[in-house]
C-alpha cells in the first residue's frame, strides 16, 4: 500500500502545471466588440434571421386584417362585382365626353348664342327661352318603400317624395322658343304637327335645323342629360303612353339625350304608331350601346342638322 501511494504522488508531481501570474482589472462595459469573431457565428445568425421573419410575417398580418376590415366595412359592393365595375367605367367614360361635348357644343354655338336671342325677339313677343318639365333617367329601379311583412306589404313611409310617379327623375328643359307665347293655354299638352300653326317663322327654321336645342347643352352640364340617349318627354306623355306602347317606360333606364337615335331615324313625334317606332329604336340604342355607337350617331346628327331630315 505505501508503494503504490508514492507512485500516486510522484505521477502528480509530474503533471503539475504551473500557470503565470495576470493581473485581472474590473470595470464597466461599455458596449460590444464586434470585431470579435464570435459575433458572427451560424446560431447568431440564424437567431436574426428568424426574428426577422417573425416580424414581417406580423407585419403582414396587421396589415391584411386593416385592409380585410376596409374592404368589408368600406368598399360598396358594386366595386366587388365585374359587371358593376364595367358599368361604373362605362359611365364615367359617358360622362366625361357628355361635359366635354357639352363644353365644345356652347363655345361653338356661342355666335347663335348672341343673334338667336335678337331674332326671337324680333320675330314674336315672348321670352327668349323656354322651360318645360321633362321626365329623366329612372335611378329606382324597385319600390323601396315598401316591404314584406307577413306577406303583406306596408307603407314604409307617411309621405311619398315624388307626389306623382313620373316612372323617372323629372327636370326642367331649356330651349329656345319656337312657338307663340302660352301655345298651349287653351288646347293643354298636345303633339306639334307638321305646318302647326303655333309654331313662329323663325320658330320652323329652328326646329328643322335644331338650333332650338342648343340650350340643353347646359342640362348636360347639369347631369339631367346626355349628349346622346332617347329623347325627354313630358310628365303627361310618359303616363299615357307607358299605359300604350310595350316596353316604353325601359328607354328611362338611360339619361335622355339632346340627340338620340330614334331622333335621326324617326323625328318628332305625331302619333302613338311613331311612338311605338321610336321606342324600338330606343331600346335597340340601349341594348347594343357603345362609345362608337355614340359618335356614329352624333355625325348623323350633323347630316339631320344640315337636312333638315324629321323636322316639324
Amino acid at each position: 500500500m505505501k508503494n503504490n501511494i508514492n507512485k500516486i504522488n510522484t505521477n502528480t508531481e509530474n503533471t503539475t502545471v504551473v500557470l503565470n501570474q495576470r493581473n485581472i482589472n474590473y470595470g464597466i462595459a461599455s458596449g460590444l466588440d464586434l470585431t470579435r469573431p464570435y459575433l458572427y457565428t451560424p446560431e447568431l445568425a440564424y437567431d436574426l434571421i428568424f426574428k426577422l421573419k417573425f416580424f414581417m410575417a406580423e407585419m403582414f398580418g396587421l396589415l391584411f386584417v386593416l385592409f380585410s376590415t376596409f374592404y368589408i366595412f368600406a368598399v360598396p359592393e358594386a366595386l366587388t362585382r365585374p359587371e358593376h365595375l364595367k358599368v361604373m367605367f362605362n359611365n364615367a367614360v359617358k360622362r366625361s365626353i357628355d361635359i366635354l361635348g357639352a363644353v365644345v357644343g356652347l363655345i361653338l354655338a356661342l355666335p347663335f348664342m348672341i343673334i338667336l336671342p335678337i331674332l326671337i325677339k324680333l320675330d314674336s313677343p315672348g321670352p327668349i327661352f323656354y322651360t318645360q318639365l321633362r321626365v329623366g333617367v329612372n335611378r329606382r329601379k324597385n319600390d323601396r318603400r315598401y316591404h314584406q311583412k307577413v306577406g303583406i306589404a306596408s307603407e314604409q313611409r307617411d309621405r311619398d317624395r315624388r307626389r306623382e310617379n313620373y316612372h323617372g327623375k323629372p327636370f326642367d328643359v331649356i330651349k329656345f322658343r319656337t312657338m307663340v307665347s302660352d301655345a298651349e293655354k287653351k288646347s293643354g299638352p298636345v303633339w306639334a304637327t307638321k305646318n302647326d300653326p303655333r309654331i313662329t317663322r323663325l320658330g320652323s327654321f329652328m326646329r328643322k335645323t335644331r338650333l332650338d336645342e342648343i340650350p340643353q347643352f347646359i342640362n348636360i352640364l347639369k347631369g339631367d342629360m346626355s349628349l346622346v340617349g332617347p329623347r325627354p318627354e313630358r310628365p303627361n306623355f310618359v303616363k299615357d303612353l307607358s299605359t300604350k306602347v310595350d316596353d316604353y317606360t325601359s328607354r328611362l333606364d338611360v339619361k335622355p339625350g339632346l340627340t338620340g337615335l330614334a331622333q335621326i331615324e324617326n323625328g318628332y313625334d305625331s302619333s302613338i304608331a311613331s311612338v311605338a317606332r321610336k321606342v324600338k329604336y330606343d331600346l335597340q340604342y340601349i341594348k347594343n350601346w357603345t362609345i362608337f355607337y355614340d359618335i356614329k350617331i352624333i355625325l348623323k346628327t350633323f347630316v339631320v342638322v344640315f337636312t333638315g331630315k324629321g323636322a316639324c
